[in-house]
């Protein structure tokens, strides 16, 4: 018996391979964003344990956890609304799966919106503790707990949906959603490596900073240091993690992601990626450069990192859900161009509203930012 649900009789209205390159890019956006904020509570959270009031090196630590703190009520904004465009494609593309993923683990899943709540609140308590230079290290760490339980719930509910042989006993144990999956060697790896990364995207983040006029500048200097050393610390820590993930999926799903041309490039680019930000990282770590031009190349790089692992992940979806016969590019389609193109123009020039807001935040007339 097949354990999928029925296909839904709408017909898709575009081409399969519209939606998977739209999910791709957008769930890379969101995972941009994730990483920024995961790696971002990390550092803050550290740098105000370790730091304090008075002088020397604790007040410059404070103030180098001050110039990510104020930023990262706007990170999490860019992390939910750039979360919801990828779950739409997903839904279009695998609701058969998704949708029962989530309902079994429903109470889990609807408490994400609590937690981003909670989460969202916090980040606005530590941003206000750190500024007035108060004890705020517990709230950091409070944040970044309810931040990773949201990552955990959202690995969770994404590891279940291609694990179809277990949908039938969860359901018959309870109808409550409150069961947890039973135990998968590749969940704890794959959210390993997406906190492995917060560091390798917090290091680049604080490089990119370090280019910022606002910061003061014996900041600055400390934060391309330190950051570049995070984020070669943290490529090494995921390369180590990747080899988990990969090495923990079923024989036949890694022949398929080997022989695929484009899952393989996707991982080569991955990997290159991250050879790149090594070396970045270990010239920003002794060099300390405070120039926009460091930063904008790291910002490059995340970005070529995120796009080459989310294509690897899909990959992995694809192949584990075809195994268990879900194949998500059978599908019926009537193509309504015209939708599909103001669509298009639509997604095109929001982006484009997007790149011109940051631009004018960035041309903003600097104001300090020392904490005092």
């Amino acid at each position: 018996m097949n354990a999928f649900p029925a296909v839904d009789p709408i017909p898709l209205p575009a081409p399969v391979w519209l939606f998977k390159a739209l999910h791709i890019l957008t769930l890379a956006l969101h995972f941009y964003a994730v990483e920024m904020l995961l790696g971002g509570l990390m550092v803050a959270t550290c740098l105000c344990f370790f730091g304090g009031l008075r002088g020397g090196t604790p007040l410059l630590r404070l103030n180098a956890a001050a110039s990510i703190t104020r930023r990262l009520p706007i990170v999490m904004t860019y992390v939910i609304n750039l979360g919801v465009p990828p779950l739409l494609f997903a839904q279009v593309l695998y609701g058969r799966a998704l949708y029962t993923s989530s309902v079994l683990v429903g109470m889990y899943w609807f408490s994400v919106i609590l937690l981003l709540m909670v989460c969202y609140w916090l980040l606005y308590r530590f941003d206000a503790n750190v500024a007035r230079g108060r004890a705020a290290w517990w709230i950091g760490l409070l944040a970044l707990l309810v931040a990773g339980g949201i990552a955990k719930i959202l690995s969770m509910t994404m590891t279940l949906m291609i694990r179809p042989e277990v949908w039938q006993a969860m359901y018959s144990a309870t109808a409550m959603g409150n069961l947890l999956p039973p135990h998968d060697p590749t969940l704890t790896p794959r959210w390993l490596f997406m906190l492995a990364g917060g560091l390798v995207f917090a290091g680049l983040w604080m490089v990119w900073l370090a280019g910022r006029n606002q910061i003061e500048t014996f900041v600055r200097g400390y934060l391309a240091g330190l950051g570049g050393k995070l984020a070669l610390a943290g490529v090494v820590a995921q390369v180590l993690v990747a080899h988990f993930v990969f090495h923990n999926q079923p024989d036949k799903i890694r022949e398929g992601l080997v022989a695929n041309p484009l899952y393989l490039g996707a991982g080569v680019a991955w990997f290159a990626a991250a050879g790149l930000i090594l070396l970045t990282g270990a010239w920003a770590g002794f060099k300390k450069p405070t120039t926009m031009v460091a930063g904008w190349l790291g910002a490059v790089l995340a970005l070529v990192a995120a796009l080459g692992w989310v294509v690897f992940r899909d990959g992995i979806r694809d192949l584990t859900l075809l195994a268990s016969g879900y194949d998500a590019w059978q599908r019926e389609i009537v193509t309504n161009w015209l939708v599909v193109g103001l669509f298009l123009v639509l997604f095109v020039a929001g982006l484009a509203t997007i790149g011109w807001l940051v631009s004018v935040m960035l041309r903003a007339k600097p104001v300090s930012e020392k904490v005092v």
